[in-house]
């Protein structure tokens, strides 16, 4: 007995080790590219492989801020990220009741065939894309954005159909003999069990809507309509030039809130995973 729990206490600390230093190889990046924002040119150039600033200098962030409209962009970004949330949440949970509860011939097939669209690369559908935007008349418009971002999202309808396979049959067939209709029970029976899968797929959706680049370079023209990734694209190219502190503290800009909605909300992530039985059914 002795053997078998000196054996398991070993094997639990060579994966804590093997945790910790996996855990420092991810975050040494971004703690490289704060502290890098920090130094001034000369130092960068004098010494580029030293890691603590001296001296340390915020003066990076005052000219990423005074030559790039970063407050507007910041703005596009929040209500692009806003509004792809809430669309992505309506659409995806009202698919997934769909798929999951009500049954017709060749149910299986088709979730699949939507599944297997997850698998297709977004430069595939790039062109197409802008074709329909075009003739929608939404080139050079945020709806360009939002709607494409809030209307495919296998990925969402397939966490949240997991959610309502998990979900008790009775509650629905409770709510039919009282007369609800699937419209009622949809919103008054099922949305309200879904909170902890929403509030997860919330938090996932907003930080792909925000760090969305590749469709906002594409269909985006005008510098007012930028959102902080293709402004930051923009901004290493026409003004950071050579000075790496500076690009470093444009990337600080663009990371930092995404970070810390991550660093709050895994927990809720990794809950929302482990209780909606995925992969289960």
């Amino acid at each position: 007995m002795t053997s078998k729990k000196s054996k398991f206490s070993i094997s639990r600390t060579i994966v804590n080790i093997v945790l910790l230093v996996a855990g420092i190889a991810m975050a040494f990046p971004f703690v490289w590219m704060v502290l890098t924002s920090l130094k001034t040119l000369p130092q960068l150039l004098s010494d580029p492989l030293s890691v603590i600033p001296d001296p340390a200098t915020v003066s990076n962030y005052t000219k990423a801020f005074d030559q790039v409209p970063f407050g507007q962009a910041y703005l596009n970004s929040a209500y692009i990220t806003a509004l792809t949330v809430i669309g992505t949440l309506l659409t995806a949970s009202m698919a997934a009741y769909g798929f999951g509860r009500i049954r017709f011939p060749g149910t299986k097939v088709l979730f699949i065939l939507f599944l297997a669209t997850q698998m297709i690369p977004k430069q595939v559908t790039l062109i197409p894309t802008y074709i329909l935007m075009a003739k929608l008349g939404w080139v050079d418009s945020h709806l360009s954005i939002i709607v494409p971002g809030m209307m495919v999202n296998p990925f969402a309808v397939f966490l949240l159909r997991q959610f309502v396979l998990s979900l008790p049959v009775e509650l629905e067939e409770a709510a039919m003999i009282d007369g609800a209709s699937r419209l009622q029970i949809f919103f008054r029976v099922i949305l309200p069990n879904l909170k902890p899968g929403l509030a997860a797929l919330a938090i996932i959706t907003a930080i792909d809507a925000w760090n969305n680049f590749l469709l906002p370079l594409v269909l985006l023209n005008d510098p007012e309509l930028f959102t902080v990734p293709l402004l930051l694209s923009q901004f290493r190219g026409k003004f950071a030039g050579i000075n790496y502190g500076l690009i470093m503290a444009g990337s600080a800009i663009a990371t930092i809130p995404v970070l810390i909605v991550f660093l709050v909300a895994q927990k809720r992530i990794i809950n929302a995973m482990v209780g909606s039985g995925f992969g289960g059914k």
